[in-house]
Formats: C-alpha cells, structure tokens, sequence
C-alpha cells in the first residue's frame, strides 16, 4: 500500500505545499494524486498553474532541481484531467482504480503524444514542449 494513502487530501496537500512531504511518501501516484486534487479543487487551468509551481518549490527544497520536469509535469495535468473528464470518480482511489494506466502505463501514455524523449531532454526539463504526435485534448 502507497503511503501517501495514510493522509486525507487536506493533510497530504498541506505538507507538500509546506515541502514537509516525506520523499519517500511522494511516489508517482502521490504525484498523479496532487494533480487530482488540484484540478477537484481549483480546476484544470489553476492546476496547469499551481502544479508546477508547488513542484519546482518541493523538489528545490530536497536539493533535486534536476529531477524536475516542466513538459511533463504539464503533460501529467493534461493526461490527469483527460481521464478524470471521461470518469466519474468521487475520489482519488476511486479515480485510480477507474485507470491504472496512469499508474502502471503513464510513460506509454506520454509516448502516444511525444517523438522526442521529453524524459531526458534539458528543453523539456526547462521548459514546455507541445506534443509532436498527438495533441491534448482537454
């Protein structure tokens, strides 16, 4: 079971806003639970916003600059919110087991909209790539 589950949504917001989240605690489904709960809570334009913003805040605050991704942590929000339009789930564990692709396929999902490794790229690391296969749709 994912640690993160042992937070409801204000707790798990909270200490990621305050970069107290434990690293080991914010696996890739906590991610894609962080994007849940801001598109729920503030909708999917404030999400593109305040995602990558608390992100880069968080991972400065470990010393992991480098691990930060500004294309796919865009990507993320869009492919997030494709899937939460198409379901209609009350919860972030509902929403998970509605789609475990996000969880268990989420670099295939990337690939069905990027040619260019947007994992390894600096330009992609530093800045938004737009999608060279398939658009968003959102």
């Amino acid at each position: 079971m994912e640690a993160h589950v042992n937070l409801s949504d204000d707790e798990f917001e909270n200490q990621f806003k305050r970069c107290e989240l434990p690293p080991a605690v914010f696996s890739h489904e906590a991610h894609l639970r962080l994007v849940w709960i801001h598109i729920t809570r503030y909708g999917f334009e404030k999400a593109l916003q305040t995602i990558p913003e608390h992100l880069m805040r968080y991972v400065y605050s470990l010393g992991a600059q480098g691990k930060y991704n500004t294309t796919l942590t865009i990507a993320a929000v869009n492919i997030v919110n494709h899937f939460m339009m198409k379901g209609n789930s009350e919860s972030f564990s509902d929403f998970i087991n509605e789609f475990p692709r996000l969880k268990t396929h989420f670099k295939e999902l990337i690939t069905q909209h990027y040619k260019v490794d947007i994992f390894n790229s600096d330009e992609a690391k530093m800045s938004f790539i737009e999608p060279d296969l398939l658009p968003f749709s959102n």
